[in-house]
């Protein structure tokens, strides 16, 4: 491509409400432009960026045997009926009617269209298994929509679904799955780990997550500092203590607190360590139909993860529960105990199972128990795990330590088992003849997201820089002076022969500035750009290396056999 004749259309200043370093230079460099709040139409730059990501995707996809389809991206909203899932999306879910009324959606991924896909299509066990996915537009009517591609309301994604005859031929996909995932990512340049993850809105289990390294990432994660071990903090776990606290001598009894209401207040009073607090948290769990009150107990050391309790109670959300409605339940507001709580459900962290020497509330104003053996409690009492975990607890593989670190989550991967195959009817014949739902998984990766987050890991100062597996154009051509005859017949000569050899190469033959032309090449992000300015009459070229940031002399003759070994 001549830059005489290209559309990049550069600029100087940020977005007003850009405030991620891809949001600012996407934007600036021509590879993306705004249309509204959440949609964004891609450039020629970044259409090139976006099918080398697709392109990748496709062969490693192609080498672990999935097969390529195109699914219309409106879907019949009777399909998301038949799984229950309609409601459960919620407003990212954009319906609309048809001029016959018909009910329809805008497909944010597509488990119910696959599944109708290969339902009677495939009847035998003897067709399984079988990967299919796609590579398509998406759409999901974010609230608040931001950070450019990041979070987009339409976006381009991967989605590949898997189906089997059971459940260990599933762990064989996932894992090969997470395989061809993880080469991906490996391809791209980028720095990643695959965390454990909770399963949100899809469903199912055994989720992982694919995450890019960044400071500006969203999701919080935690990782081992020995170990490849990483998760979510929504779904981290640890490894049991290895240094527990001496525990308070005390008989059981009730005792007066008077004001002490806080965790840290109530281990100041007793002179104990909050780990032998019980701490209660009171959430509102809405349902899809109904809600209802319910009191978590955790260990005073440890914070409640509300993506954890959500999911321990079966909610669709927890909302915070003021103490007005507390007292309307016969709560008392930082007396809250387990001792005798007919009025509200409650569920208590596994860490507390029989736990001994405890200190709680005695819903009473201003008393709490002390001396409390949890083994008390009724065989029927609920546990789960509800802490989050912090940095320094230990890795529940290794000997290591966890700390946190922020993560950009480019892929999820999910084991689904028969969550949409049975709503749907998706069924096939087993060796004896017997019908049985599909057995399925579920693979996700964000195609647009990742030319965000590719720049979100590699960019300075001046703008984008690209690796070598995605950048727009490998090579960059910058003709210093255009009416110089002699560097204007090089940059031909090797323009010519880099199309030959198959490298993505632009010449900027503009009648521009050079230090104009300098700054649009930094900006815009090429791994290489080959200076031919007044030092040709010297016979040298100047190769600029955007990722290095280095500058070097090359003999002029010597240019393409340079670039090609550059290249590698």
């Amino acid at each position: 491509m001549r830059m005489s004749q290209a559309f990049i259309p550069t600029e100087k200043e940020a977005p007003k409400d850009a405030a991620l370093p891809s949001h600012i230079y996407l934007t600036r460099a021509g590879f993306i432009a705004q249309v509204a709040s959440g949609l964004y139409n891609l450039m020629p730059l970044g259409k090139r960026v976006l099918k080398k990501i697709e392109a990748i995707i496709n062969e490693e996809m192609a080498r672990a045997g999935a097969q390529e389809v195109d699914l219309s991206f409106v879907t019949p909203a009777e399909l998301w009926e038949e799984s229950g899932r309609i409601e459960k999306f919620g407003k990212e879910l954009l319906r609309f009617r048809d001029r016959k009324e018909n009910l329809f959606v805008l497909g944010p991924t597509h488990e119910e269209m696959m599944v109708n896909l290969v339902r009677n299509r495939v009847n035998s066990y003897k067709q399984l298994p079988l990967n299919l996915y796609q590579i398509k537009t998406k759409f999901r009517d974010e609230a608040r929509p931001r950070f450019g591609l990041m979070r987009a309301r339409e976006f381009v994604m991967k989605d590949g679904y898997s189906f089997h005859t059971s459940y260990e031929d599933l762990d064989r996909e996932f894992d090969a799955m997470e395989a061809a995932y993880k080469r991906v990512l490996e391809r791209l340049g980028l720095d990643f780990r695959i965390v454990e993850a909770d399963s949100g809105a899809i469903g199912g289990s055994g989720s992982k997550e694919l995450m890019v390294l960044a400071d500006s990432g969203e999701d919080t994660l935690a990782v081992c500092d020995r170990c490849e071990y990483g998760a979510n903090i929504e779904a981290a776990r640890r490894s049991e203590r290895t240094t527990i606290p001496e525990a308070p001598e005390a008989d059981f009894n009730k005792f007066a607190t008077p004001g002490i209401k806080s965790i840290e207040d109530l281990s100041g009073f007793f002179h104990v360590d909050p780990y032998y607090t019980l701490k209660a948290v009171a959430k509102r769990a809405i349902y899809e139909e109904g809600d209802e009150v319910v009191v978590f107990f955790l260990r005073g050391c440890d914070d409640l993860q509300e993506v954890k309790a959500t999911n321990a109670c079966g909610a669709l959300d927890l909302v915070d529960v003021n103490e007005e409605e507390l007292s309307a339940l016969g709560l008392v507001p930082g007396f809250i105990g387990p001792l005798d709580l007919d009025a509200v459900r409650t569920i208590f962290d596994w860490d507390v199972k029989g736990a001994a020497n405890m200190i709680c509330g005695a819903n009473e104003a201003d008393f709490h128990y002390v001396g409390v053996d949890l083994s008390v409690l009724p065989e029927e009492a609920e546990y789960a795990a509800l802490y989050e975990v912090k940095e320094g607890d230990g890795c529940p593989v290794c000997d290591g330590k966890l700390s946190y670190t922020k993560g950009i989550e480019v892929g999820h991967i999910f084991k689904l088992g028969t969550v949409y195959s049975a709503p749907l009817g998706a069924q096939f014949l087993n060796e004896n003849g017997k019908a049985e739902p599909f057995v399925m998984g579920t693979y996700g990766m964000g195609v647009s997201r990742l030319i965000a987050a590719v720049i979100e890991q590699h960019h300075d100062e001046k703008g984008c820089v690209w690796t070598k597996t995605t950048a727009p154009y490998l090579v960059n051509l910058m003709i210093s002076n255009i009416k110089d005859e002699a560097q204007v017949a090089l940059a031909e000569r090797l323009y010519e022969a880099l199309q030959n050899a198959g490298v993505d190469v632009i010449m900027d033959d503009r009648k521009e500035r050079f230090g104009f032309k300098a700054k649009d090449a930094e900006l815009v992000g090429y791994p290489l750009t080959v200076i031919i300015g007044k030092e040709l009459a010297n016979g040298i070229v100047q190769f600029f290396d955007r990722a290095e940031d280095t500058k070097s002399d090359v003999p002029s003759d010597e240019a393409l056999a340079r670039i090609m070994e550059w290249i590698g």
